[in-house]
């Protein structure tokens, strides 16, 4: 009888749930920025970030927004796309510095990836994309092969031939404090609709679910559509095909009557994991969420999952 208990009390302990949050922090030029000239963000200012910041995440205000969202959510794991690297300062010309990041930044201080979610938390990037990184809270577990609070290109990463420089594909493991594997797989695929933009991002989901183990989440702005632009595009079938076959089924909300989360027509940031239940909220999109900020910046919005 002993052992029948001992049995049941770990059959009724397993892994405690855990938060995830995928946010593309980035902006562009093609949205109405000049609509409310109070609000703070000109198209004057779209232009140089999109000439000198890539359109990362480089203006202080929508900095301290994202700051403010994160200290809030307080997310267990968090994978970023289009985080401006503060290592790209330096050759950022100084009459381009005044009322950017790089203003007050110096070499050796947090990132903007780590001023954006504080304290506790560990952060490594892709290799050779230090716009794309991932982060764990030290409550959850720590990054495996990652000494520092910050590793530049601590992720491992697959690169695709022909399209692009860098790993738009990196994973890694957490090492939790309970002993419980997770794998991580993160992903930025490649944007536009030609037929070699597709095949790019069909190779980069093939190079991710490559990786998927058990247990494993992935996460990440797919640049695609795998509810709505399955006949479309063959990136997006190839991705709701290769989801189905490795197990992972979609956390995020996915299919042609959901709630579009970008552009007001597809769902392109999304969560998937195996053996896990979830939900999600994509703020500024579900009811009763507020976006990150009001101001004419992101063009994406963070989506947050709670899983068990």
């Amino acid at each position: 009888m002993r052992c029948l208990t001992l049995v049941l009390l770990v059959a009724c302990s397993g892994p405690s749930p855990f938060s995830v949050v995928s946010f593309n922090t980035g902006t562009t030029e093609g949205l109405p920025h000049d609509a409310d000239m109070d609000d703070g963000y000109t198209s004057e200012q779209a232009t140089v970030s999109d000439a000198h910041y890539g359109d990362g995440l480089a203006w202080p205000a929508a900095v301290e927004a994202a700051q403010l969202y994160f200290a809030d959510a307080q997310p267990d794991l968090v994978g970023f796309q289009e985080m401006f690297w503060a290592g790209a300062c330096p050759d950022i010309p100084a009459e381009h510095h005044e009322g950017w990041f790089c203003e007050d930044w110096s070499d050796g201080d947090p990132t903007v990836a780590q001023v954006v979610l504080g304290e506790g938390y560990q952060v490594a990037c892709h290799p050779g994309k230090p716009d794309k990184c991932l982060a764990v809270h030290e409550r959850f577990g720590a990054i495996d092969g990652c000494e520092e609070a910050f590793c530049l290109e601590g992720l491992q990463g697959a690169e695709v031939d022909g399209c692009g420089s860098g790993a738009r594909v990196a994973w890694m493991d957490v090492v939790r404090p309970t002993g419980d594997p997770l794998r991580v797989v993160h992903i930025h695929g490649s944007s536009g609709l030609s037929d070699e933009d597709q095949a790019c991002r069909t190779a980069q989901f093939e190079a991710a679910f490559a990786q998927v183990q058990t247990p494993t989440v992935l996460l990440g702005d797919l640049n695609t559509d795998p509810g709505r632009w399955t006949d479309l595009d063959e990136s997006a079938g190839a991705f709701a095909e290769l989801a189905e076959a490795a197990g992972l089924g979609f956390m995020t909300a996915v299919g042609a009557n959901v709630e579009p989360s970008y552009g007001g027509v597809v769902n392109i940031d999304h969560v998937l994991a195996d053996s896990h239940i979830g939900s999600c909220i994509t703020a500024g999109i579900d009811e009763g969420s507020t976006p990150v900020l009001e101001t004419t910046y992101f063009d994406h919005h963070p989506v947050r999952c709670e899983l068990e």
